[in-house]
């Protein structure tokens, strides 16, 4: 047997809530809605992982998601243009990745990182 997928489900009361955050600012897609669920998706292949730790590394809390993206500086932009406060960073880690926090709508801690 083979983990195909592994899925992120954050409870919440207003799922519209999530499009500002995960649509509009990630540029995530909407692939599934079915009123009580909504599903975001970049289209890309992704290799199944989930992570389990004691802190987020550098000292800082463990984020609920870690979002790699492919251009940390225009993610910034349009977090900084969404007046979305940035918790942590940006800041190159010693383990060869940049990354900020920030909150989603719901308040769960966001990592948003890309290798360099």
């Amino acid at each position: 047997m083979k983990v195909q997928r592994i899925v992120a489900n954050i409870e919440n009361v207003d799922i519209a809530d999530a499009d500002a955050f995960y649509r509009d600012v990630l540029g995530l897609e909407v692939v599934m809605d079915h009123g009580w669920i909504r599903t975001y998706s970049s289209g890309a292949k992704m290799s199944v992982q989930v992570s389990f730790a004691t802190e987020g590394g550098s000292g800082t809390p463990v984020p609920h998601l870690s979002i790699e993206v492919d251009d940390l500086s225009e993610a910034l932009r349009r977090v900084e243009d969404a007046g979305i406060p940035v918790e942590y960073g940006p800041k190159s880690e010693p383990w060869g990745v940049r990354r900020f926090y920030v909150r989603d709508p719901f308040g769960k801690l966001v990592n948003i990182l890309q290798h360099e």
